[in-house]
C-alpha cells in the first residue's frame, strides 16, 4: 500500500511539474487572449506619431470600450477610446480639422488618432506622470489639476484612495493594471 501511494504521488508530482512547465513556456501565448492588440497598426502608427507608449493606448482601449469600435457610453462618449463629442471638437480644432462630424468617432482610425493626440497632450501637461494622465483622461484635466493644486492627490499610485471620485479611482487602478499586464506580455 505504501509503495502504491509513493508511486501515485511521484506520478502526480511529475504531472504537476509538466503542467507548470507548459504554463510557463506558453505564458505569453495564452494570456495574450485576455490582452489583445486590436487595430495594432493604427495604434502603433498614432502612438509613434505622438511619442506615447502604445501599451498605454491598448490599456485605455481595454478599459474604455473592451475593444468595441461602436461603443457609446450613457454620457455620450464614443468609439474605442470613448471620446466625448465636446473633447473631439476641441481636438479637431487644435489639429486644424474643419470638416468633422462626431459620427466619425466610431471610425477606429479617427478615434485612435484623436485619442493618441489627447494622451500626448495630457502627458505634456502632467509632465509624463502616467497616473495623472490616466486620471485626467477619465475625470478631465481641470479636475486633476485641481486635485494636485489642492494636494488631494499627486499621482502617487500608493495613494489612489486619495482620488476624490470613486469612478476615477477604479478607472486609474484598472488602466494601470492593464498597462502593467500589456508591458509584461509584449515587452
Amino acid at each position: 500500500m505504501t509503495w502504491t501511494y509513493k508511486k501515485r504521488f511521484s506520478i502526480m508530482l511529475w504531472i504537476a511539474i509538466l503542467v507548470f512547465l507548459v504554463i510557463i513556456l506558453t505564458f505569453p501565448k495564452w494570456i495574450s487572449m485576455f490582452y489583445p492588440r486590436p487595430h495594432y497598426d493604427l495604434v502603433m502608427e498614432y502612438s509613434a506619431e505622438h511619442s506615447i507608449d502604445p501599451y498605454l493606448v491598448f490599456s485605455i482601449i481595454r478599459a474604455e470600450s473592451k475593444y468595441q469600435a461602436q461603443a457609446e457610453s450613457s454620457a455620450g462618449a464614443r468609439g474605442l477610446m470613448q471620446i466625448m463629442p465636446e473633447t473631439a471638437w476641441w481636438i479637431a480644432e487644435q489639429q486644424g480639422i474643419t470638416e468633422f462630424d462626431t459620427e466619425e468617432l466610431m471610425d477606429p482610425e479617427l478615434n485612435i488618432s484623436f485619442g493618441c493626440w489627447y494622451i500626448a497632450n495630457l502627458q505634456r501637461e502632467f509632465d509624463g506622470q502616467i497616473p495623472l494622465v490616466v486620471a485626467a483622461y477619465n475625470a478631465g484635466r481641470g479636475k486633476v489639476r485641481e486635485w494636485v493644486i489642492e494636494q488631494q492627490w499627486d499621482g502617487n499610485t500608493e495613494k489612489l484612495d486619495n482620488i476624490p471620485f470613486e469612478e476615477t479611482r477604479q478607472y486609474v487602478s484598472n488602466v494601470l493594471k492593464n498597462y502593467e499586464a500589456y508591458q509584461a506580455i509584449y515587452r
